[in-house]
């Protein structure tokens, strides 16, 4: 059985179904299929592609699984009535749904992070401060506050920058916002690890900055696994001995990718420009 990475989706619901056929075609209907996050919100059709993943899922026995991305995050806190809507969001279609609630439920149900055959599949970054165990584990504290009764109101305090460096010795929402932070929504880090939510629109920092894409930070503690990241389009596809990106733009008019982590191939659909860059739809 071999094991695919595909990169975000953000509701490009043709596009996944295309790729889908093409990994079963390759590697039969058995292959093991695992989505870095960011299922929805920017393309044309999210409800479907939402809808697809779940079934997928549940039907799979697990074979089939997603991570949770920061947009998967901003759906499951507007359904829950803490978050609006932002300008560019196209998630009306999902929350005037006659399954919404189920479908925020099997949201909500999704990992923060993975490990499967020494890859530690996440759907921003890692701090460099955590090995890949220590990841799982704090995955999995944010895991169970979403699946909780009290998931609403981690949801209302889960917002904001602060604190924006990992210390072992954070507490409380402090401590979850953190974990969210790095895990959905890092890209550029301070040599000291100190995350930057600034610059968004470029693979580096600006001149002068010292910024650093958070996986080139020398103290990196997962150096001895590889991470499979998505989340970052303007960097695009990213093949190295200890790392994969996976974000190749689908919903800005690149590919929607997928690599096989037993042997790094690569299949890729063309997507058509759904988003210019900006938010605004085509």
């Amino acid at each position: 059985m071999k094991t695919y990475a595909i990169g975000d989706l953000q509701g490009c619901a043709h596009e996944a179904q295309l790729l889908l056929d093409r990994i079963f075609e390759t590697a039969g209907p058995d292959a093991r299929i695992l989505f870095v996050g960011d299922l929805i919100n920017r393309g044309p059709d999210s409800l479907t592609a939402l809808r697809r993943m779940k079934a997928l899922s549940e039907s799979s026995g697990g074979r089939i699984e997603a991570l949770l991305g920061n947009h998967d995050l901003h759906l499951i806190a507007v359904a829950a009535g803490v978050q609006r809507l932002g300008r560019s969001d196209t998630l009306d279609e999902i929350l005037a749904a006659p399954d919404r609630d189920d479908l925020i439920a099997w949201l909500r149900q999704r990992p923060l992070a993975m490990f499967v055959d020494a890859h530690l599949l996440v759907h921003a970054g890692v701090a460099p401060q955590w090995d890949a165990r220590q990841t799982m584990a704090l995955a999995g504290e944010v895991e169970a506050a979403l699946r909780g009764d009290g998931w609403i109101g981690f949801l209302g305090a889960m917002y904001g920058n602060h604190p924006d460096r990992w210390d072992d010795g954070l507490v409380g929402i402090d401590r979850l916002r953190c974990i969210v932070n790095a895990l959905t929504r890092m890209r550029l880090c301070a040599p000291d690890g100190t995350m930057d939510f600034k610059h968004k629109e470029s693979d580096a920092g600006p001149a002068g900055s010292g910024l650093l894409p958070w996986f080139e930070l020398p103290q990196r503690q997962t150096q001895d696994v590889t991470v499979v990241f998505g989340h970052w389009s303007a960097l695009g596809l990213v093949q190295r001995p200890n790392l994969i990106g996976l974000d190749s733009g689908c919903v800005w008019g690149g590919k929607l990718t997928a690599v096989c982590l037993d042997d790094r191939t690569l299949l890729q659909v063309d997507c058509p420009e759904y988003r210019e860059h900006g938010g605004k739809k085509r």
